[in-house]
């Protein structure tokens, strides 16, 4: 899993020490070497787990899926994202996570069952 792209649909195997990434920043973070650049590109499908080559110099609008299942490879990245959220419904919108529910209702005397005044001669 890639940590830069979170929609990686392939991998692609390096043309410098053939080692398979998802993304070029993998490659430098993982990798002493910069990354070799190259004509023909070999993927990995993640969907169907099949390699395939595409040249970079033909590329057109076809060569955007998967030749094995079609599966759409040439994605707008989604980046990660810090973001800063309180876990949990929205307050303003539900306002059960505020209230405690264990505080006793006001004006009614909390009942236990060692009142012997209302219950007495039904104990035992």
């Amino acid at each position: 899993m890639c940590k830069h792209i979170l929609n990686a649909q392939v991998s692609v195997r390096s043309p410098c020490c053939k080692k398979w990434f998802d993304c070029v920043e993998c490659h430098q973070e993982s990798e002493s070497h910069p990354l070799k650049e190259t004509l023909e590109m070999v993927f990995a499908c993640k969907k169907c787990k099949k390699c395939f080559r595409k040249d970079v110099q033909e590329f057109e609008e076809a060569d955007e899926y998967c030749p094995h299942c079609d599966n759409h490879f040439v994605l707008e990245a989604k980046t990660p994202t810090p973001v800063l959220k309180v876990e949990g419904e929205d307050a303003r919108m539900d306002s059960r996570m505020l209230r405690d529910e264990r505080a006793k209702p006001k004006g009614k005397p909390q009942r236990t069952v060692f009142d012997p005044e209302d219950d007495a001669d039904k104990l035992g």
